[in-house]
């Protein structure tokens, strides 16, 4: 793979946010699955959302990010971030191209897969 990468993390609540464990838990898995590639990630954006709303802010923010640097969008968890359909449906429409820790062989067809099995009978959730 090599190049340039741009990681993203999402926790769903403040309080998960500043304990540490939710960041933490997805940031050391992520750095060690760049390390394999001798990389790490030009830039992080960190969401704290509420899984009851759908603004991803942060998500949009790395999006250009990747544009602008021609960077991969990197992941700790695509499984986990199977659940949230506005981050499926955006990745998919970005464009960018992306991987994930816990599945480095995901593509385009995957996500769109994931976003379907999904679709309105899971509730969206960082």
């Amino acid at each position: 793979m090599g190049g340039s990468f741009v990681s993203y993390f999402c926790v769903s609540t403040d309080k998960q946010s500043r304990s540490g464990l939710g960041i933490e838990a997805q940031r050391a898995p992520l750095a060690s699955y760049l390390a394999g590639f001798g990389a790490a990630p030009l830039a992080d954006f960190v969401e704290v959302e509420s899984g009851k709303r759908n603004g991803r802010p942060e998500l949009g923010r790395a999006l250009s990010e990747c544009r602008v640097r021609k960077a991969t969008l990197v992941v700790a968890e695509l499984d986990r971030r199977a659940r949230d359909a506005h981050f499926l449906l955006g990745l998919q429409r970005s464009g960018i191209a992306f991987t994930a820790a816990d599945m480095p062989n995901a593509n385009r067809l995957t996500v769109s897969i994931m976003r379907w099995s999904h679709h309105e009978r899971v509730p969206v959730r960082c």
